[in-house]
Formats: C-alpha cells, structure tokens, sequence
C-alpha cells in the first residue's frame, strides 16, 4: 500500500514492550528505506495502531482484510495481482 503497512507478529511482547519494540523496527526500515529510495523525509509516522488477534478466525480474518487492500484502493483488479503480498503462516495458540 502506498501510505501504510500491514505487519503481523507473533512475539513474547507485553503492552509496555510493543510500543518500544515498534519504535525500533520503524526506525530500522525507515533508515533503510531512506538510503535505498534516497528518500530526504520521514516515511512512518510516530503512532500505530495494534489488534490484537484472540483466534485462528480473527486472524483469518484480518489477513483476508489485509490481503484485499491493494484491489479495494484499485491499485490491482485481484488481490493476487499485488507484487508485494505477504505469505500467511499457521497460528500457533
């Protein structure tokens, strides 16, 4: 998606440790995005949002949400066609 991204996780995380660890990965993929794309201005903005995936559905779920962005802003007729797609991998609970 042009102005946002998806990121699914599973980590040993508390609510204190999801902000920090965010802030990090941001500043990880924004300095290397920055130098690959010479880029000359911030790419994420400081807050995110975060869900938190209770059950195999949600997660389901969520994917499919996620999976039909591109086609939904009209960037690809199928979802299928998006050349940057993620890879869905089983839910361990």
């Amino acid at each position: 998606m042009p102005d946002h991204a998806h990121f699914f996780c599973r980590a040993e995380l508390d609510a204190k440790t999801l902000p920090l660890f965010m802030q990090k990965w941001k500043q990880w993929t924004g300095k290397r995005a920055m130098r690959e794309l010479k880029l000359d201005a911030s790419l994420w903005q400081e807050e995110f949002f975060d869900h938190l995936l209770r059950s195999g559905k949600s997660y389901g779920q969520k994917w499919d949400y996620v999976k039909e962005n591109p086609a939904r802003a009209g960037l690809v007729d199928r979802s299928d066609e998006w050349p940057w797609q993620g890879e869905i991998e089983p839910l361990m609970l």
